[in-house]
C-alpha cells in the first residue's frame, strides 16, 4: 500500500516491485530496480527516506528515522530488520533481525550479521564485517563477497520481476 502523508507521497521507479502487502508512506524516494516485500513498512513521516536502485527490503523490515535516512544501492536489508539510522552505503548486506538505531551511518561494502544491533550514532566503516549485541567490527569485506553479494542482488531484482509479471 502506497499512502501520501503530509503532503508528500512517495516517489517510487516504476522498474521497482512493491509488493500490496507492504506499506510505503511519505516523503519516500525509491529508485529503479528495488523491491519492497510483504510486511515491510518504510514510513517517510519524521524526515526523508531515500532509497537507491537494486535495493531490496524484505518481509517485514522497517525503514524509518528522525532525520533524513539515505541507502545507497545494492542492498539488501534482510527479513525483520530495523533500519532506523541516518546513512547505509552502497553494497551493503543488513542481516535478518539486525537493528540500526539513531544516526548510525554504515560505509560502503559492509556486511552486518544477524541479528546484530548498531547502537545510535555509531559509525561502521566501509568494507566492514560486523556482528554482536553492540554490534563491533570483526574483519574486512573482501572483493569476492562484493561480487557474490552483486550477483545475489541481481537475482533478487528477477525475482521481483517474476512477482510484478504475475501481478502479485
Amino acid at each position: 500500500m502506497i499512502r501520501a502523508f503530509g503532503g508528500k507521497t512517495p516517489e517510487i521507479s516504476q522498474e521497482t516491485f512493491i509488493s500490496e502487502a507492504s506499506y510505503v508512506v511519505g516523503d519516500v524516494e525509491i529508485g529503479e530496480h528495488s523491491s519492497v516485500w510483504p510486511g515491510a513498512v518504510i514510513r517517510g513521516d519524521y524526515a526523508k527516506v531515500t532509497i537507491g536502485s537494486y535495493v531490496h527490503l524484505e518481509d517485514n523490515c522497517v525503514v524509518h528515522c528522525g532525520a533524513p535516512l539515505v541507502m545507497g544501492s545494492y542492498i539488501i536489508v534482510g527479513h525483520g530488520a530495523v533500519v532506523h539510522c541516518a546513512r547505509i552505503g552502497d553494497n551493503v548486506l543488513v542481516g535478518s533481525n539486525v537493528t540500526v538505531l539513531d544516526r548510525a551511518q554504515i560505509g560502503d561494502g559492509c556486511i552486518i550479521g544477524a541479528g546484530s544491533l548498531v547502537t545510535p550514532d555509531t559509525i561502521i566503516p566501509p568494507r566492514s564485517f560486523v556482528v554482536g549485541s553492540p554490534a563491533a567490527v570483526r574483519g574486512k569485506v573482501t572483493n569476492e563477497q562484493i561480487r557474490g553479494f552483486r550477483v545475489d542482488v541481481e537475482g533478487y531484482w528477477a525475482t521481483a520481476l517474476r512477482y510484478k509479471e504475475e501481478g502479485i
